[in-house]
């Protein structure tokens, strides 16, 4: 999937879509971006969605992980894997203890240590489409990988297309 987010206000209503589209069986979603693309700005909107203050949610470059208790016991995790130079180091933190069933995951800069992932997850890659153009326009590419992933996929789409927020990008 994929569509044009025209603000940070909208990638954070996207991803407030996302967190609705969520079951209880949780999710590990995988933010890949440039610096500045909106990888926080999107979690911050996850957070929002499933019920976190969203000014609570920063990026954790410095601890790698913080942890937020959600409802019926379950809670988010937003990491940061910047600083992660291994998936030996990246263990060493316990984010295989993150990933227990019924947790939302958001993984920010996913994509250095992608071995480290788990197979079921979905991967969010916000970019800039045109240095020149608009400074705050975006484009969101979501792709899942495993059904239950496909499935959070499928719903999102479906929250998307019904808030007419966002329109595909191209």
């Amino acid at each position: 999937m994929q569509f044009a987010s025209p603000s940070p206000e909208a990638t954070r209503a996207a991803a407030r879509g996302l967190a609705s589209a969520l079951d209880e069986r949780g999710l590990v979603v995988a933010l890949i971006g440039p610096l500045g693309a909106g990888k926080t700005v999107f979690a911050q909107g996850l957070a929002e969605g499933l019920g976190v203050d969203p000014a609570q949610v920063a990026s954790p470059s410095f601890v790698i992980a913080s942890e937020y208790p959600l409802a019926g016991g379950r809670r988010l995790a937003h990491v940061d894997l910047y600083r992660v130079g291994s998936r030996d180091e990246l263990d060493a933190t316990g984010f295989l203890d993150l990933l227990e069933p019924g947790a939302v995951v958001a993984v920010e800069w996913a994509d250095r240590v992608p071995d480290a992932l788990p197979a079921e997850r979905l991967e969010v890659r916000i970019e800039r489409p045109d240095p020149r153009g608009a400074p705050t326009q975006r484009v969101v590419n979501a792709v899942a990988w495993g059904s239950v992933a496909e499935a959070a996929l499928a719903r999102w789409r479906e929250v998307l297309a019904a808030s007419a927020l966002l329109a595909p990008a191209g």
